[in-house]
């Protein structure tokens, strides 16, 4: 299972955390829904161990959490906050405990507003910064953390925060948006290469990224081109440079036709960015179906979704098993044999409580099951894929929705903080305990 650290600790401004650009963000009008914030979350900073314990109960077998980067260095950088670090180290020991193995997202988009104050992702020091911040993390936990992740869906940072706005930051162009990824995905080459000198010698590391599978809403020439663009958009913008060394030519050569920022990409950048990782993480909740269109955004390259009729979640995300067979089976085909773990998949829905306080979520159990299904497809298919986490542990702050949306496989009482495992976490613990649906 999987979580974030904003997502669900709270304690925003307990034992010396510096405050975080969501932070900041959560506190202009309008920018998240109902006007919720992050302030207490789920409380985990204060119910970890219980946490941990629940999970123990439900046969996770490894737990993905992230790091609060301005819990480790409350100004992006300078003298590290040992409060901050004692936490994680207590988690970690709390999972090893249990029977849990960890895997250690080091940024999950709660960047230091110190930083952010700074230009953020457009400074090229924030790589720098990103790197020390890495290299302390590696040197604190690298003996008992196994597995490491960079960055969590460096498309969202990058176009949601920089390029549309609806995540923090905030800024609206899409620009800087292309300049945020090349620089997220070279601190990500940097923090990979001071692994390889001090993290765990029989240790991983990889990095997630937000991929789906892209169709043509009908076989003419337009709708084609239009799937391409958004595949090229969403994941060859990322996918290439790591495992290609380049971007997308075809990509490339739009932006500079619209005038947009194209980074300056010297050749040892890439060879930085594209140096071999342990695995990939993926993390996949939907499916793609385009055609030409225009919404008024220029960033959306001239082309729509279009519904396919298919059953959708609460989010309105078509759900598409087939989708990630793909999608599982592509990358093993343009990208090779690196190994692939799911990082995140999952769903939220409507969850009905029953009078006997069971929570009936018989469609998460349809669409976690329905997906393993895939899974087991792309294995039989020789793809290499190793590990699956669901998202996610527990229901959560959903960044701009607020609390309105839950993907949780338990259910949180944001009022009393009470946990109660849905049927899918039931489900979901036969699963792991079998090794199968």
């Amino acid at each position: 299972m999987a979580t974030s650290s904003f997502q669900i600790e709270g304690a925003v401004d307990r034992d010396g955390r510096g405050e975080s650009i969501w932070d900041r963000f959560g506190k202009v009008p309008g920018k998240i829904d109902n006007g919720d914030t992050g302030d207490v979350a789920c409380s985990h900073y204060d119910r970890y161990r219980d946490d941990v314990q629940l999970m123990k109960e439900l046969s996770v077998q490894s737990y993905r959490f992230s790091v609060s980067w301005p819990r480790i260095f409350p100004e992006g950088k300078g003298r590290p906050n040992q409060k901050g670090m004692d936490f994680y180290k207590s988690l970690v020991d709390q999972l090893l405990q249990a029977g849990i193995t960890p895997m250690l997202t080091c940024y999950h988009w709660d960047l230091p507003q110190a930083l952010q104050e700074r230009g953020g992702w457009l400074n090229r020091d924030t790589i720098d910064r990103f790197l020390e911040y890495v290299t302390h993390l590696y040197r604190e936990l690298g003996d008992v953390v196994p597995s490491w992740i960079t960055h969590n869906e460096p498309w969202v940072v990058s176009y949601l925060g920089y390029g549309n706005g609806i995540h923090a930051p905030g800024i609206q162009d899409f620009s800087s948006s292309l300049k945020a990824a090349h620089h997220l995905l070279l601190s990500h080459g940097k923090a990979v290469s001071a692994f390889r000198q001090l993290g765990p010698k029989d240790g991983e590391i990889g990095i997630s990224l937000n991929l789906t599978s892209s169709y043509p809403a009908d076989d003419s020439e337009e709708c084609r081109d239009a799937a391409r663009k958004w595949d090229g958009f969403i994941n060859r913008w990322y996918l290439d440079p790591l495992f290609k060394g380049k971007y997308p030519a075809d990509m490339v050569d739009y932006y500079a036709a619209g005038g947009w920022f194209g980074p300056d990409t010297p050749e040892e950048e890439m060879d930085a960015i594209s140096q071999p990782i342990d695995f990939l993480g993926i993390n996949y909740y939907s499916r793609a179906t385009l055609r030409p269109g225009d919404s008024g955004d220029p960033a959306c390259l001239g082309v729509e979704h279009v519904s396919t009729g298919r059953p959708v979640t609460a989010m309105g995300w078509e759900i598409d098993p087939q989708g990630l067979y793909d999608l599982l089976k592509r990358l093993r085909r343009d990208y090779g044999e690196t190994p692939i773990i799911i990082t995140e998949n999952g769903a939220a829905f409507e969850d009905q409580r029953k009078e006997d306080d069971t929570i009936q979520d018989e469609s998460r159990v349809r669409y976690i099951h329905d997906h393993l299904k895939a899974c087991h497809r792309a294995l039989a298919d020789q793809v290499p894929l190793k590990g699956y986490y669901a998202w996610s542990f527990m229901d959560n702050f959903e960044w701009a929705f607020g609390y309105q949306k839950r993907f949780g496989l338990v259910h949180v009482d944001y009022e009393t903080q009470k946990r109660t495992p849905k049927n899918s976490a039931w489900w979901y613990k036969q699963v792991m305990e079998n090794n199968g649906v």
